[in-house]
């Protein structure tokens, strides 16, 4: 595949990353997201339901990890990487699920900052701003 098709699939993987973030309210139910932008100085956690809340985090993390696992294949075409890289993102959501529904069923103020970043792990790409400089660095070395 041509180097400029690859980089322009990456971008639309990009920009269906930004689609993800931009059209938040509507494609997910997540009562905190408001609640973490100034809620939570004042007033105890939202009401939620934990299997619906649950469930969208989840199809989050799912479409983040395809989009994400897309721009890393399509910049360095590396099947293996690709392999790794799907093996961590999913030894990611067990191990940050865990805390995030114990932090879900057991809202306690002085956790929220703990469950702030954990669910920050689940709802944004952070997986991939931390592979794409490592694997580039992999590449330069290797």
């Amino acid at each position: 595949m041509p180097k400029l098709t690859r980089y322009i699939m990456a971008f639309v993987f990009l920009l269906i990353l930004v689609a993800i973030r931009a059209f938040e309210d509507d494609l997910f139910y997540d009562p905190y997201l408001t609640f973490f932008e100034n809620d939570y100085l004042y007033i105890d956690s939202p009401r939620r339901e934990i299997v619906k809340l649950t469930a969208f985090t989840s199809l989050r993390y799912v479409l983040n990890t395809l989009a994400s696992l897309g721009i890393l294949y399509f910049i360095f075409n590396d099947k293996i990487m690709i392999k790794f890289s799907v093996l961590l993102y999913a030894l990611a959501y067990v191990l940050l699920l865990m805390p995030f529904l114990y932090f879900v069923i057991n809202p306690n103020q002085e956790d929220y900052y703990l469950f702030f970043n954990i669910r920050r792990f689940l709802i944004q790409p952070i997986g991939l701003i931390l592979l794409l400089p490592a694997f580039y660095y992999y590449k330069l070395n290797r």
